[in-house]
């Protein structure tokens, strides 16, 4: 009797065991997952700068480096329809601005056709074919200033997340 009733209970927690990893009941976000959020990105001022509520939520594997280190670290051990709010300093997002990326650029070197304004962007291809972008900051007579820093770059960040899914 106590061989049967050990072996129902073994059973049991079997079972138990695999409903939880296959539907994810009590799964925390760690290295590795695949999971799947909805956020609302804000600066601090509360303005908001991206936000996935009205698409598909991002999906993304832990620890690829897909995303910025700050919000990856704010969603581990969170769990399916957990939602929080949290708080990236620049350094865990995009850094701080990066002066060298800063230039000056003659104006002859522009394609004809571009006639450039303050806030533009641009793209820059350098010779092995990588690809940059630019946003113009400064329009002189005979020259543009760009800037090729994110940005988002020297700014604190806010984040409301919630799990939707973890695989």
């Amino acid at each position: 009797m106590q061989e049967v009733l050990l072996f129902h209970l073994v059973l049991f927690s079997f079972q138990y065991k695999f409903l939880i990893d296959k539907y994810n009941f009590m799964s925390q976000v760690k290295q590795d997952d695949t999971v799947k959020v909805h956020y609302t990105g804000k600066l601090e001022n509360g303005q908001v700068f991206d936000s996935s509520l009205e698409r598909d939520p991002i999906e993304f594997t832990m620890g690829q480096g897909q995303l910025i280190p700050g919000f990856e670290k704010g969603l581990l051990n969170m769990e399916v329809n957990e939602k929080k709010t949290i708080n990236i300093p620049s350094d865990e997002a995009y850094g701080e601005p990066r002066p060298e990326l800063v230039q000056e650029v003659d104006k002859s070197q522009l394609p004809e056709e571009i006639k450039p304004e303050v806030g533009m962007g641009l793209v820059s291809k350098s010779p092995d074919g990588r690809e940059m972008n630019l946003v113009v900051t400064e329009v002189k007579d005979d020259s543009i200033v760009v800037d090729g820093n994110h940005p988002l770059a020297g700014k604190d960040l806010i984040f409301d997340l919630e799990v939707v899914e973890i695989k």
